[in-house]
């Protein structure tokens, strides 16, 4: 279904877009970024946040680092600062393009089982789907955010991945 390199290959798309996004974030002042968009996690700041959050859960069922021990209710605001927010993504970036890089075929392939905060219940789906889920996860929610910062005025340059990586 996928390979190791395509998770190295959306890690590192996903590094990328979260430098130019963020750097625009940035030049937008606070009340830009906490500015209720209409878009499903309200804000830039919380969309980001939120990504941030869901990309800790996900790495924490493949054995990198930890939950956030936050509710998914509460996933937008882990950050009251933007910087702090954006000093986290970077090393959580970072993280996710090692684990990127350690993938075998072995770790993609089967299936993974975890306690669901959001429904609840024990999940059980196939590695390669949930993979997938963290990298197109970040896209959709990305893609939001992305739209929130046009709308303020700024600039991320492409988005597309042909044109994002080497």
């Amino acid at each position: 279904m996928i390979t190791p390199a395509y998770a190295q290959t959306m890690a590192a798309y996903n590094g990328e877009l979260n430098r130019r996004v963020f750097g625009a974030a940035l030049r937008l002042d606070a009340g830009a970024r906490t500015a209720d968009g209409g878009v499903f996690w309200r804000s830039i700041h919380g969309t980001l946040s939120h990504i941030y959050w869901a990309d800790r859960q996900w790495l924490s069922r493949f054995g990198v680092g930890t939950a956030t021990g936050v509710p998914l209710s509460a996933s937008d605001a882990l950050f009251a600062e933007f910087d702090a927010l954006w000093t986290e993504r970077q090393a959580l970036d970072g993280d996710i393009a090692r684990w990127a890089a350690g993938l075998t075929q072995a770790d993609i392939e089967g299936d993974l089982t975890w306690h669901s905060g959001a429904t609840g219940k024990e999940m059980t789906k196939p590695r390669a789907l949930c993979i997938m889920q963290i990298f197109n996860h970040q896209t959709h929610h990305r893609g939001q955010a992305h739209a929130l910062i046009t709308r303020a005025g700024e600039k991320t340059g492409d988005t597309d991945l042909p044109f994002v990586l080497p």
